[in-house]
């Protein structure tokens, strides 16, 4: 009646990041629950506490909207790469990104 579960298969560890701890949960069974096209999922296993960044894998680290990078690229000629270090060093500022690429 509008749910389906589905096992999310080869899952081996899931980490939550919060701004206190790293939680861990390995030995993972993740199933997802879509109801009525709204997913949730389930997750299952060990479950370790770490200290904030220390359960290693790849952080999301800081997203800044493309419109910005872009922005940062066009009026600086700089490559994405560089753009994204700029925003990172400048609070995700574009205009002060700039002004910094500019004044290098």
């Amino acid at each position: 009646m509008g749910i389906k579960q589905n096992n999310i298969e080869g899952v081996t560890e899931v980490i939550i990041r919060t701004k206190d701890k790293d939680i861990v949960i390995t030995n993972a069974e993740v199933v997802c629950v879509d109801v009525k096209g709204s997913k949730s999922y389930q997750v299952s296993g060990t479950e370790t506490e770490m200290a904030p960044g220390s359960a290693g894998g790849v952080s999301a680290g800081p997203s800044f909207p493309n419109e910005d990078i872009e922005l940062v690229m066009s009026q600086t000629n700089c490559d994405r790469d560089k753009a994204i270090a700029a925003l990172e060093e400048t609070d995700g500022q574009p205009a002060e990104a700039i002004i910094k690429i500019m004044s290098e």
